[in-house]
């Protein structure tokens, strides 16, 4: 069974089609970086991905069923720049939302322990008892990744994760997620992302061009040309 497939989705907000004719699939644990400009169509579909929306045209699958009806397989990072900084509660207040689902309104014992150990993997236990909005932007990011960890999810979505974040931030959140071990979906403007070990690379303006992930010999930490790596990237083969 592929853990996504998306077959000829169009999509038209009124009398403008916004996609058109996508197509790609992953299997399980593979990792997708999504492109592309702005206005392209990559938060619509996301939104489609996510069971927000549902395609004018075509149909989308995560592990089988449509997005909406396997919502408890999917966990979502949005923006840390879109979340409400005056909230008065803590870290692990934020990350214990992750456990809440439809009819379930209580936190029990065993939720609090997961939420404990995912704070320990992602190594901001420390930050437990703190309000997010003291938080720096990476840190913030970690707190919003292990809230949609906490649901043990088979698919992590996540939209822009380095936005508005330094640069160690960003390697520390790139490092994250290359290293899970769930099927992953990064939608990002940051043409960094192309450096890391994905698997799939998904273009969208309108339409969708399916490259293979780049094998590129290019120190992560380093400075490096985007033109050369665009050029590279125009020379290879697409998928579709």
């Amino acid at each position: 069974m592929k853990a996504v497939e998306v077959k000829h989705v169009y999509f038209k907000y009124e009398n403008e089609w916004v996609l058109e004719d996508v197509n790609f699939s992953l299997e399980d644990k593979e990792f997708m970086a999504i492109i592309g400009p702005n206005g392209g169509g990559k938060t619509t579909l996301l939104k489609i991905l996510l069971g927000f929306l549902k395609p004018t045209i075509g149909k989308v699958k995560i592990y089988g069923k449509p997005p909406e009806k396997n919502r408890l397989l999917i966990g979502y990072v949005p923006q840390h720049t879109n979340f409400a900084l005056d909230l008065p509660i803590t870290v692990f207040d934020i990350v214990l939302q992750g456990r809440l689902k439809k009819g379930k309104f209580f936190y029990n014992k065993e939720d609090k322990e997961k939420a404990k150990e995912v704070l320990k993997t992602l190594d901001i236990y420390n930050l437990k008892d703190k309000k997010i909005k003291n938080l720096s932007g990476g840190q913030r990011q970690k707190v919003l990744i292990a809230r949609a960890l906490v649901s043990e999810p088979k698919l992590l979505i996540m939209d822009e994760p380095t936005s508005a974040i330094d640069p160690k931030g960003q390697k520390e959140i790139l490092d994250l997620i290359e290293s899970f071990n769930i099927t992953r979906i990064v939608v990002s403007h940051d043409i960094k992302i192309l450096l890391r070990k994905v698997d799939k690379i998904a273009y969208i303006h309108k339409k969708a061009i399916i490259h293979e992930g780049p094998k590129l010999k290019i120190p992560i930490d380093k400075h490096f040309c985007e033109i050369e790596l665009i050029n590279f990237l125009k020379d290879e083969e697409c998928l579709i």
